[in-house]
């Protein structure tokens, strides 16, 4: 519901349908499925994470990361993307990590789902070729999401303020970012809206990382 409003707010004109679910439940994910048939655009944006020493992620930690995070976008592709290859038209986009790329030591689950989904992602857009349709993935970088936002006011709690947080997480955590600050999620959003659109038909099968610079690649 607060989805929905948020959107209602920014786009007023819009027709906005919601469907709760819960991506690590097959059944609540098939009647999603019923209730939604077709789409033109897909966003897999489901994922969990959470800092765990390796020694201590059970199996079913394991299998739970890997259920929401790599199966849930397996699921709807599944579904969505023989139709839009009969169509000869549309867009998914798999929202990644730039961990899938650094496995971060304190996330190594998390960091091996990601690269699990950089995979499937790559391999879908091999099934295009000769097509209008594109799959693609955005790598975003540390993000200002609700829950990093909850996690630094609760150290302001402790007596540091948000701008302290977030400076010492940059220095300690991700010291090769290159912004230095936490992304916004408008500015993912901004990647999204391009890679959906058909201002994107020549990119495919692409990686896009919109992470401040984190990963030392060239």
């Amino acid at each position: 519901a607060d989805a929905k409003a948020t959107i209602l707010q920014h786009t007023p004109a819009a027709i906005v349908r919601g469907v709760a679910v819960d991506f690590g439940d097959v059944a609540q994910v098939d009647a999603l499925l019923a209730q939604v048939p077709t789409v033109d655009i897909l966003v897999n944006n489901v994922g969990i994470f959470e800092p765990k020493p390796f020694a201590e992620i059970s199996d079913a930690d394991w299998l739970q990361f890997f259920e929401v995070n790599v199966l849930s976008g397996v699921r709807l592709s599944r579904q969505y993307f023989p139709l839009m290859l009969k169509q000869d038209t549309g867009r998914i986009i798999f929202i990644s990590s730039e961990s899938g790329l650094q496995i971060p030591a304190e996330m190594v689950h998390y960091g091996t789902t990601k690269t699990a989904q950089l995979a499937v992602a790559r391999g879908l857009a091999e099934l295009t070729k000769g097509t209008g349709v594109t799959v693609n993935s955005v790598l975003p970088g540390p993000t200002a999401s609700e829950g990093v936002e909850e996690f630094l006011k609760k150290l302001a709690g402790e007596g540091k303020t948000r701008e302290e947080a977030e400076h010492e997480f940059f220095r300690d955590a991700r010291p090769s970012s290159l912004l230095q600050r936490f992304i916004t999620p408008e500015e993912i959003a901004n990647m999204v809206a391009y890679l959906a659109s058909p201002l994107a038909a020549a990119t495919n099968g692409a990686s896009v990382r919109v992470d401040g610079g984190v990963v030392r690649h060239i």
